[in-house]
């Protein structure tokens, strides 16, 4: 044996600088190593295999044989930055030893830095900004640098302010800084640079500085002297600038245009000004001026120009119209000009002599006075400008007008002595002579104000008149005048008949109630001839004149009385007095609409009664009249006030209607309703019907009835209204449906087991949801016992060793009960050897009989079974034997066949107390010998047998085997013909002949 030694360290850990995501080794080297080896970090056991579970980034690496623990960390993260021990535990030859501590520090690189800076709005040049750097989460502390341009220019490298965050370094640097023009559109940069990092990671921004554009220049203006009329296309053009200048043209201080367009790449911005001279614009300055947001002020260039212009208008002034006899006073003028121009005067052919007016400066002016004459009418009078100089001539030609009054005035009317009816149209023709201008032709009425209806025929004037009443007997005046201020007239007079010019109800009494005699009388307004009056209120006719008397428009008025017993119905209404003259077709009527006051009545069309289906908004409508209107009515129900406050679902109309939302059946009952005004008080009431959909439960649930009894099922129904077959039943059974007011009754007869089951009862009066109840009907019946081939034996070994199960099933209701006798001896349970257990599943009962030991001697017997409730009782024979062959399937038959198969089935006999399997044997005219195939699953009772030929008669026979043989063929040996059908779904002509009994050889 080596002799014991403490195990020490060959090598320890020693402090480690790894960059984040780097990979670290802590080296461990422990000689004669007898303990496990482990590594704790921050106090914490990381683990003994080197794999280190949990760690997924941690394992041992190295050479274990030779004592290697070295600590591998795989993409070094923040959280590895930790003290780590290496310990080698105690064993039976050395004590534990534990490596000096060593420091993992994890360099972080800096996050991406960022600015701090107003850069929302741009600089402007030559102001002094700050600009701060901040990069985030470093480890150790970041230098950062700040730089412009192409990054060649040094902005600035100001020592950091860094302060300790967790783990990390937050670092801060601020620079001031003036904005200069040249800056604009130059990046500045921030770079940030650690020990962990190879190269700096930055951020950049784009700086935008403004300033203010050069002085503009104006292109297009080479001489001060320009024509009038002609066109200047003028460019102001402006450099520089941020942002670029906006430029405006002015003239004498008012603008022109402040339309400009910019050159980004050139930096210019440029306005055209397109100015068509006129002579208004001699002497004018033009001015162009640039300016952009931070111009201290507008910079600005001008240029004066002078405009070569003749007169643009040569105007006579004065009236070139007088009355024979007068003098015209007439000046001569001529617009301005550069240079000036002289006048002279001509009517007709003939030079008139003028007095020369104001010829200093820009226009020129001359005067001239004539008397006129007749003769002198239509002559043309002439005033020339000229400058002898230039050759220029301009003239302004125009005609004297001299005016002379009319010389005769006549009318065309219809005959003066003959009535017109009011509103027949008459036209009154007046005409004239002589004259100039012609007669101007007015008419008059002498009583009234001038008609305006007249149409100018030349040297006549047509007055339209649609006669009035005030046109009775009225004088018309037509007179002729004209410029000369002379007047000439004509005169007529018309009859005119005419209704009742007005119409007038008054009354003395100021308010009217029902029950009151009301007295209107009706005033007619002048007529002529006089008029009859009558009165009308809906259909009534009625009414008593008074003597006439005379009035307005040279006719006569007449006055009418009616008396009235007023009621409620007469509110409203409008009493109707008419004028009629009977000289005349129409008439004038008025009337006069009665306002009677009344207490509240209701309407003979208020409902008595209102439906609602429960859950909805009942509205109980109010038809209620009343004058005044303002009514106040209260609800009762129950004797008890309604108010909102009372319950949130009641809600008023504005007619005092009555909204009930969520409505109840509780809602239900006779309303009352109390309405009052100023007038008095009256009532009525409603009955609230609410209907609800059905709800339905069963009188009686489970029923029990006897087989062949009548069977009773009765639902009972909460529903209003209450409808004629409201209930239905759901069962596949015939049988009959009866309903008793709000009980539905469904009758059974001759109830069969096949009745049994559950019946739903269905209640519907029309309003959803329906209502259902279910209820079963439970049949109860004498118990019926399965007596198959395979309950009638049970197969078991005699030998002592084995146990066998006699099993007795029944189907009865109610409770069936078991009794067990062998061979006609009622057997005793208390034997140990027999044991009996009865197991209930709804209407079947099994009873079982456990026989330990079976022997051959004692249980090879009858057991006898006899199973009965309080409706009879049914009895087994089962045999217990030893086990033997099985017994053969009964009821072979065929299922299906097509043209290559053929499905068959059958009944398992009595499988002689083991597992049994079958086997079909099939035989056809076309082989010498049986053939047979096993059935699969073994134990099925139906089989398919495939690969036959179409259209083939086949005999089948089928039988079961077990362990200890085989059974006889089904049906003591029948055999099933069966023929195949024909391919492509051709069916041959067959016909069918009973089974083959074949001897068994």
């Amino acid at each position: 044996e080596k002799p014991q030694a403490q195990q020490a360290f060959r090598s320890e850990p020693r402090n480690l600088t790894v960059r984040m995501g780097a990979t670290a080794v802590l080296r461990c080297e422990v000689l004669r190593a007898s303990g496990t080896v482990q590594w704790v970090k921050d106090g914490l056991l990381l683990g003994l295999q080197r794999s280190l579970p949990g760690f997924p980034r941690y394992s041992m690496i190295g050479n274990p044989k030779r004592g290697q623990y070295h600590l591998q960390i795989q993409k070094a993260q923040l959280e590895d930055d930790a003290p780590y021990e290496c310990q080698a535990g105690q064993s039976e030859s050395s004590q534990a030893i534990i490596s000096s501590t060593a420091w993992v520090n994890v360099l972080i690189p800096p996050s991406k830095p960022y600015f701090e800076v107003d850069m929302a709005t741009p600089w402007v040049a030559g102001k002094e900004y700050t600009i701060t750097c901040i990069v985030p989460d470093a480890k150790p502390v970041a230098l950062i640098t700040l730089y412009k341009g192409d990054f060649n220019t040094l902005y600035g490298s100001v020592k950091a302010v860094c302060y300790p965050s967790h783990f990390f370094y937050f670092c801060v640097t601020s620079q001031r800084v003036t904005a200069v023009s040249s800056d604009n559109g130059r990046q500045l940069a921030c770079h940030a640079n650690n020990h962990a990092l190879f190269r700096p990671v930055e951020t950049t921004m784009t700086m935008s500085v403004y300033f203010p554009p050069q002085p503009p220049v104006i292109v297009g203006l080479e001489r001060e002297e320009v024509k009038a009329g002609k066109m200047l296309v003028l460019e102001c053009v402006s450099h520089g600038g941020n942002p670029l200048a906006s430029l405006q043209w002015t003239k004498d201080g008012e603008v022109l245009s402040t339309v400009w367009e910019e050159n980004v790449v050139v930096q210019t911005t440029r306005s055209i000004l397109n100015l068509k001279i006129t002579p208004a614009d001699n002497q004018a300055v033009l001015c162009c001026e640039s300016v952009n947001l931070v111009s201290p002020s507008p910079l600005s260039v001008s240029r004066k120009i002078t405009v070569l212009f003749e007169p643009a208008e040569v105007m006579l002034l004065g009236s070139l119209t007088a009355i024979e006899g007068q003098e015209l006073n007439l000046s001569c003028y001529a617009t301005s000009s550069n240079p000036p121009v002289q006048i002279r005067w001509w009517l007709g052919y003939k030079e008139l002599n003028a007095s020369v007016g104001d010829n200093g400066g820009m226009t020129t002016m001359s005067n001239m006075t004539h008397r006129v004459s007749r003769d002198e009418n239509g002559l043309k009078l002439t005033c020339e400008a000229f400058n002898k100089g230039t050759h220029f001539s301009k003239t302004q030609i125009t005609e004297l007008n001299v005016y002379y009054p009319p010389q005769k005035v006549w009318l065309d009317t219809p005959p003066q002595d003959v009535p017109l009816r009011s509103g027949t149209t008459v036209r009154l023709i007046c005409f004239s002579t002589g004259g100039n201008p012609h007669g101007t032709l007015t008419w008059f009425k002498v009583s009234g104000a001038l008609k305006q209806t007249s149409f100018d025929l030349g040297v006549a004037r047509e007055l339209v008149l649609v006669l009035t009443a005030s046109d009775n007997m009225a004088t018309y005046r037509c007179d002729a005048r004209n410029e000369a201020k002379k007047t000439i007239s004509a005169h007529a007079k018309l009859i005119v008949h005419f209704t009742a010019v007005s119409m007038k109800i008054t009354t003395k009494q100021e308010e009217l109630r029902r029950g009151q005699m009301l007295t209107l009388e009706c005033q007619s307004g002048s007529s002529n001839p006089k008029a009859n009056i009558s009165w009308s209120l809906g259909s009534l006719r009625f009414g008593k004149a008074q003597p006439p008397r005379k009035a307005q428009f040279s006719g006569v008025s007449v006055n009418s009385f009616l008396s009235l017993n007023l009621t409620s119905q007469h509110h409203n209404q409008r009493v109707t007095c008419q004028a009629k003259s009977p000289a005349l077709e129409e008439g004038a009527n008025t009337f006069f609409k009665l306002n009677v006051l009344y207490p509240p009545e209701f309407s003979t069309q208020q409902p008595t009664q209102v439906q609602v289906v429960e859950d909805d908004m009942a509205t109980i409508p109010l038809l209620v009249s009343a004058n005044p209107e303002e009514v106040s009515c209260i609800w009762l129900h129950r004797r008890e006030k309604l108010v909102k406050e009372g319950d949130l679902r009641y809600h008023w109309l504005d007619d005092n209607s009555l909204e009930i939302k969520n409505v109840t059946r509780k809602d239900a009952g006779l309303y009352t309703v109390q309405c009052t005004n100023d007038e008095g008080f009256d009532q009525t009431s409603i009955m609230l019907d609410v209907q609800y959909a059905p709800s339905v439960k069963a009188e009686k649930d489970p029923v029990f009835v006897n087989l062949g009894e009548t069977a009773d099922l009765i639902c009972v129904a909460d529903a209003n209204p209450i409808i004629p077959d409201m209930f239905s039943w759901k069962f596949l059974v015939s049988a009959q449906e009866t309903q008793e007011d709000e009980s539905g009754l469904l009758t059974i007869y001759d109830v069969t087991r096949a009745h049994a089951g559950l019946y739903q009862c269905t209640a519907n009066n029309g309003i959803a949801p329906l209502a259902t109840v279910d209820v079963r009907l439970v049949v109860q019946f004498k118990p019926e016992l399965q007596k198959g081939a395979q309950w009638r034996k049970v197969a078991s070994r005699g030998d002592g060793t084995s146990t066998a199960e006699v099993v007795c099933q029944a189907e009865g209701i109610p409770r069936v009960d078991f009794s067990w006798e062998k061979n006609g001896v009622r057997m005793d349970f208390a034997n140990p050897r027999y044991e009996e257990r009865t197991v209930r599943e709804g209407s079947y009962h099994t009873s079982t009989v456990r026989v330990v030991n079976v022997s051959a001697v004692l249980d090879y017997a009858v057991f006898s079974c006899t199973a009965r409730n309080s409706l009879g009782e049914d009895n087994l024979d089962i045999q217990l034997v030893s086990t033997n062959s099985p017994d053969p399937p009964s009821s072979f038959r065929q299922v299906d066949a097509t043209h290559d198969s053929v499905t068959l089935e059958w009944i398992p006999g009595f499988n002689g107390g083991l597992q049994q399997r079958f086997r079909i044997r099939y035989l056809w005219d076309q082989v010498a010998s049986f053939l047979y195939m096993d059935v699969f699953p073994p134990g099925a009772a139906t089989f398919s047998v495939t690969g036959l030929q179409p259209v083939t008669t086949y005999n089948f026979s089928v039988n079961a085997l077990n362990a200890m043989g085989e059974s006889g063929y089904a049906d003591n040996n029948a055999v099933l013909t069966i023929t195949t059908k024909g391919q492509f779904g051709v069916t041959p002509r067959l016909s069918w002949h009973p089974p083959i009994l074949f001897p068994l050889c």
